[in-house]
């Protein structure tokens, strides 16, 4: 199930936006080495965030695996800006594509609900956020966690409180069949988080994998950021804000995708 657009027109240009997905793909190119062995190595052991390290809970100088040819040593002092700076970072080609792709099908009507500058700031915080309660859930760990997902769940958690309603087109995998459905975000986001919820549960005292927590956590820190960031003025433009607004329309082509 992978979204492919979504039925909601964009109000503002959505420059933050724009302006995130470029930095994360400046990084990929030019600190990570489009993926390259030796630069993803070296960019994931600097600039990841590892629980351990930064909370001091294993011995400086540990070393952690990250394949068969390739270490991590964990330095002596507690590093902090890793918390920021493990958002830009990316394990894969795959892994970037899919956090840019998810953030562009939902960041620009987030930013739609409260502007270029409120929605930087947003998307912070909830990065913050989605990192706090992945070290919380395993403060020992020593798997280096990057990635955008966590932010970027953020403004999913946003989303399905701004636009329930709206109807978000899935590609469907059934075999070798493949299709597409719409269906309203509130289901398609809420089973998003609850598989999250089901798989923080299931990777408990596993290695590596995917940080469902930070997804968890950057989910529900945007849910209660919005409250605070959306601007009403703002939304009172956009047509398909809360569930009291007419539904979403059957044809997407007919909407302005400006």
């Amino acid at each position: 199930m992978f979204p492919i657009r979504d039925d909601n027109p964009q109000i503002l240009v959505p420059y933050a936006t724009f302006g995130i997905i470029a930095m994360n793909v400046l990084v990929w190119v030019f600190v990570q080495g489009l993926g390259s062995h030796s630069q993803l190595a070296g960019s994931i052991c600097q600039l990841g965030l590892i629980p351990g390290e930064l909370l001091g809970t294993v011995p400086a100088g540990t070393h952690v695996q990250l394949g068969p040819d390739t270490w991590c040593e964990l330095g002596s002092t507690t590093r902090w800006p890793t918390i920021l700076t493990s958002m830009f970072m990316h394990g894969g080609w795959l892994h970037i594509i899919g956090n840019m792709w998810f953030l562009w099908i939902f960041g620009n009507n987030v930013e739609d609900a409260m502007g270029s500058v409120r929605f930087v700031i947003f998307y912070v915080l909830c990065g913050v956020a989605a990192a706090g309660l992945q070290v919380g859930a395993n403060p020992q760990s020593t798997v280096p966690m990057v990635g955008a997902s966590g932010a970027i769940g953020g403004v999913m958690g946003a989303y399905i409180l701004l636009y329930p309603r709206v109807h978000v087109h899935l590609l469907i995998f059934l075999g070798f069949f493949v299709t597409t459905i719409a269906v309203p975000a509130v289901f398609m986001l809420g089973y998003w988080f609850l598989l999250q919820v089901i798989g923080g549960f299931g990777s408990v005292g596993t290695r590596g994998g995917v940080a469902f927590w930070a997804h968890v956590g950057g989910f529900a820190a945007g849910a209660v950021l919005v409250m605070l960031f959306r601007k009403p003025e703002l939304l009172h433009r956009h047509p398909y804000y809360g569930w009291k607004k007419r539904s979403p329309t059957d044809n997407w082509r007919r909407i302005d995708r400006r």
